[in-house]
């Protein structure tokens, strides 16, 4: 399940939709608009294997990852989202749900930057195998 942060904009989560992608956002679909970090985190808990997108740097720290959910930090321009999502969703180290778990990733055009549950040293990823 693709969960959006209410920080991502309707042209980008519209345009997942329309590359089949079926995102749910925070504020719109589940959960309720100015849900604070703390309250996103139980959300994610009560969801089947969410991986939740956001804008929000704060999601990017090894100690927030979970065997339950995977979060993944968009430092990217807010018009290059949905772009990158779909991006990540097709990269072999992440295209699967079962991948994507207990992972706390950032993704920049350079590449992805990966801590893994119970990891202690950052992985680094680049774009060149996709």
């Amino acid at each position: 399940m693709i969960v959006l942060d209410e920080n991502i904009s309707a042209s980008q989560r519209q345009l997942l939709q329309s590359w089949r992608l079926r995102p749910r956002q925070i504020g719109l679909d589940i959960g309720r608009r100015g849900l604070p970090d703390s309250e996103v985190l139980t959300l994610l808990m009560r969801l089947r294997r969410p991986t939740f997108f956001t804008r929000d740097e704060d999601f990017y720290n090894q100690r927030l990852a979970h065997a339950r959910y995977g979060l993944i930090y968009l430092a990217v321009e807010k018009e290059e989202v949905a772009y990158f999502v779909r991006r990540l969703m097709r990269h072999p180290a992440l295209n699967t749900q079962a991948r994507r778990m207990g992972v706390v990733v950032r993704v920049s055009s350079a590449g992805l930057s990966v801590w893994r549950l119970n990891a202690t040293v950052e992985t680094q990823i680049d774009w060149q195998s996709v």
